[in-house]
């Protein structure tokens, strides 16, 4: 190669390399914005680029695009630059709310939802899994603790309400007395000594409708036997379907509330549990998205499979396999915690292709969170979050109940 030749091809790299500095400069300020953005949320790209709703072809680009490698179309950046990052759940002034509560196992924060709506205030919240945590600061202001398991009771704040969906667990001496130390050891007991502590005005506890026949009964008389203990007024326990309540989801679950004795008359009327009615404009069609991703449409080699174990489950005589529905079924199953690993439990009939999951927003709906309710983390993660919560609806006509129950007996 000739000196000359050298030169010339030195000359080539450096403008080459000019082009791309002055391109980088040029990207640079977008790239800013909306690493700021993201920056502020405190959530990584995967998490980000699922909260967007990118494609996987997007997903791959946001770095190239936050560090100014490569334009950002000017949609993209629109819709970055749009995502909302103040909480736009944020709890009212104290001054204008009617009454406190505290927010345990609180997950991204449905229960609290629902009381908040009707005047609430927390004063304190409790979760220990970190990505509900981020969801829940993200949309509240607030960063729960963690577990409540380590937390003194005396260092939780007066409250009027407790709030709890705590899980489900055996008690070891469910045979013995059935008292307050009987229920050491697990989480029901964290429940059992904040109120015993804080003497709260009442209590909602929510769980799985398992729990009625779960140990054979015995796990439910304990706790209502150690709420009795506690002097506390605890109706029999209901069991409300979302469907009941204008949610287009079957989804049963336990609700045990109750009102401290000391502070009701001795002769105090019966509380009832809100009943849930048929609505027939009910189906799943108004929870669904106008257009979604093909990514939520699900593999030849997944689809294959649900088809195949469902044949086969079919022959040994049981009905589990996939669920599939179109807009105008009345109700999906009811969505768990285990839906991201392949959504068998509620498919969404497509035209010419294979079924699709739900979106993450869909399923937000199917739980009754309100449309700016911010979705944060990754899809593995809010498919996990939203199985893991509560029907706000639900849980909101259980609130108006209490509240009015506390109402006559001047308890707030």
């Amino acid at each position: 190669m000739t000196a000359s030749l050298r030169r010339n091809m030195s000359r080539e790299v450096k403008h080459g390399s000019e082009e791309h500095r002055q391109e980088e400069m040029k990207n640079a300020p977008r790239g800013d914005d909306i690493f700021g953005v993201r920056q502020k949320l405190g959530i990584t790209r995967k998490e980000f680029s699922d909260a967007l709703q990118f494609s996987y072809e997007e997903e791959k680009l946001l770095k190239d695009w936050e560090t100014g490698q490569i334009e950002i179309p000017d949609r993209i950046y629109e819709r970055i630059m749009n995502f909302p990052t103040e909480p736009a759940l944020k709890k009212p002034p104290r001054d204008s709310c009617r009454f406190t509560m505290i927010d345990l196992f609180a997950g991204i924060g449905g229960i609290r939802q629902a009381f908040q709506r009707q005047g609430g205030y927390t004063v304190y919240s409790s979760e220990w899994d970190k990505f509900a945590q981020t969801t829940y600061r993200i949309n509240y202001g607030e960063t729960p603790d963690g577990d409540i398991t380590q937390v003194n009771e005396n260092d939780i704040p007066d409250h009027t309400i407790l709030l709890g969906g705590f899980p489900c667990q055996p008690f070891s001496q469910a045979g013995l007395k059935k008292g307050f130390e009987d229920v050491r050891g697990t989480l029901f007991f964290d429940i059992a000594r904040i109120i015993k502590a804080k003497r709260p005005r009442a209590f909602l506890l929510e769980n799985v409708k398992q729990l009625k026949n779960h140990d054979k009964g015995r796990t439910l008389e304990v706790i209502l036997s150690v709420l009795n203990e506690l002097n506390y007024y605890v109706p029999q326990p209901q069991i409300l379907n979302a469907y009941d309540f204008g949610i287009p989801q079957n989804r049963e679950r336990l609700i045990i509330v109750g009102f401290d004795k000391n502070r009701l008359p001795d002769h105090y009327d019966p509380f009832e549990y809100p009943v849930g009615q048929s609505h027939e404009n009910v189906k799943v069609g108004n929870i669904l998205e106008d257009q979604v991703s093909e990514r939520y449409t699900i593999s030849d080699k997944l689809w294959q499979g649900h088809l195949e174990r469902k044949k086969k489950n079919r022959l040994k005589g049981n009905g589990f396999g996939y669920c599939l529905f179109n807009a105008e079924s009345k109700y999906t199953s009811t969505i768990s915690a285990r839906y991201y690993k392949d959504g068998s439990e509620i498919l969404i009939e497509q035209k010419d292709k294979n079924p699709r999951m739900l979106s993450p927003r869909e399923c937000a709906r199917l739980q009754g969170f309100p449309e700016e309710f911010i979705i944060p983390v990754s899809n593995a993660r809010a498919y996990k979050q939203f199985g893991n919560s509560v029907c706000i609806p639900v849980i909101e006509a259980v609130a108006v109940k209490m509240i009015s129950y506390l109402e006559k007996y001047h308890m707030i």
